[in-house]
């Protein structure tokens, strides 16, 4: 199913969809807001593949599930250009990348454990991607943030996440609340999106429940193989812990993030105390979700329980059988979600909430932003409580990193006056990092 009347422009051929989507799976550097911004830049304002209210109908879906948000957009996107292939390549191509650099990275880690160059190369992608995620705040809160309430609502937004450390979700779905709540005090619908009168969609409640059960069966396949041969449980046993993972991982990366490296350092063993700090400085070098740092945590508990295997090959199969775990809940969610959550889009009161979800993903990405802003220009930054229940991340200013500001304000100036390529600007931040690094300055 394709629902064709969702693009904007006549439809690319599958090459040109391909190939964009390549494009997006290896310069997703920067985490969720700068991956998000990305596939905005390409598929709203260089292709316009789909209008802008399209994006944020689906931003603001995957925003409500667990599992990285940003994979689950390119999924839903390909899935409104070209049905459940599209979906499944736009889904694929966005992980493949980050995934098979977080593999090699593995692999040299474990037998070598050198990773130093990548410092380099980090310090200068970080500068350079600030200066994307900048932008893209700016792009998306002049198109979403039209009204006073919505305004009100990203503000109120980012002081829950930023200031009061609230759950992800309780600040989505308050936000949702308080949609519905604004459209019945002022007793009037909003403005419908413009394509409200396209044909929604069909869907069949028999043929969404059999393909819900069959791409359940799809992830947990591989549990049952490993299971049927007795395999290493250096193999099985990350599988079926990474499993349920995905089904809590609400609010990103770092919500679970911390209490992953608790259990597979202390329960699980898999890992050393501080290892699971070098794996997360690897994922941040690479393309693609943070959760991939998930695959370097698969990669190591196999490598060392490899049950007879080659150590390497072992590694390898536990990295991937990680990232199966973890990515295809992603498809999952999309593929039985999106056709009921485009069928209720002309709602009156579920564009209300909506809306609202909009903006406070504004006020979200906005939180995401400045947390790693402060993180890329100073070298120290601490949690503060001035009041109970007050917790602010806040900087060392004496600790501010002269070197990643001159990167960041360059790679801005760059972006802003001369609207270099997102290519070049990443290709040039990063060989300036290095060069830093080469000369001992980072």
């Amino acid at each position: 199913m394709t629902p064709a009347h969702e693009i904007a422009h006549p439809q690319p051929s599958f090459g040109e969809f391909f190939s964009a989507f390549a494009r997006i799976g290896v310069l997703s550097f920067g985490g969720p807001a700068a991956q998000i911004s990305l596939m905005h830049r390409i598929c709203v304002d260089e292709k316009r593949w789909i209008r802008d209210d399209r994006f944020l109908h689906a931003l603001n879906y995957c925003m409500l599930l667990p599992g990285p948000e940003a994979q689950q957009l390119a999924t839903y996107i390909g899935w409104l250009m070209f049905g459940v292939r599209g979906g499944i390549i736009a889904g694929l191509l966005f992980v493949l990348p980050g995934l098979l650099v977080i593999l090699g990275l593995s692999a040299a880690y474990a037998l070598f454990q050198q990773t130093d160059w990548l410092t380099g190369l980090f310090f200068g992608l970080k500068a350079g991607v600030l200066a994307i995620v900048v932008q893209a705040v700016i792009r998306l809160a002049s198109r979403a943030l039209k009204t006073r309430f919505h305004r009100i609502i990203a503000l109120l937004a980012f002081v829950a996440l930023f200031f009061l450390s609230l759950p992800f979700p309780l600040v989505v779905l308050s936000a949702g609340l308080a949609g519905l709540a604004m459209i019945r005090l002022k007793g009037d619908a909003p403005t419908a999106n413009a394509d409200t009168d396209a044909p929604a969609p069909r869907v069949n409640l028999l043929r969404s429940v059999a393909a819900l059960v069959f791409w359940i069966l799809v992830w947990q396949a591989p549990l049952l193989i490993l299971m049927a041969l007795g395999s290493p449980e250096g193999l099985a046993a990350p599988f079926a812990f990474f499993s349920k993972m995905a089904l809590v991982t609400f609010g990103g990366a770092y919500a679970v993030l911390a209490y992953v490296a608790q259990v597979v350092v202390e329960q699980y063993q898999w890992l050393q105390p501080g290892e699971m700090l070098d794996g997360l400085a690897l994922a941040e070098t690479t393309p693609g979700p943070l959760v991939l740092v998930l695959s370097f945590v698969g990669f190591m508990a196999a490598y060392r329980d490899a049950g007879g295997l080659d150590p390497v090959v072992a590694g390898l199969l536990g990295g991937l059988l990680t990232a199966w775990a973890t990515f295809v809940p992603s498809f999952i969610w999309i593929f039985a979600g999106a056709p009921y959550i485009e069928r209720l889009r002309g709602n009156r009161w579920l564009s209300a909430a909506l809306s609202a979800i909009t903006a406070a993903v504004v006020g979200v990405i906005f939180n995401l932003t400045l947390w790693f802003g402060l993180h890329v220009l100073f070298k120290r930054v601490e949690t503060v409580s001035p009041l109970p229940g007050l917790d602010i991340s806040w900087p060392d200013w004496a600790s501010i990193d002269l070197l990643s500001l001159a990167i960041f304000i360059v790679a801005a100036v760059l972006l802003f006056r001369f609207r270099l390529g997102v290519e070049k600007l990443l290709a040039l931040s990063a060989a300036t990092g290095m060069m830093l690094f080469m000369a001992r300055l980072v």
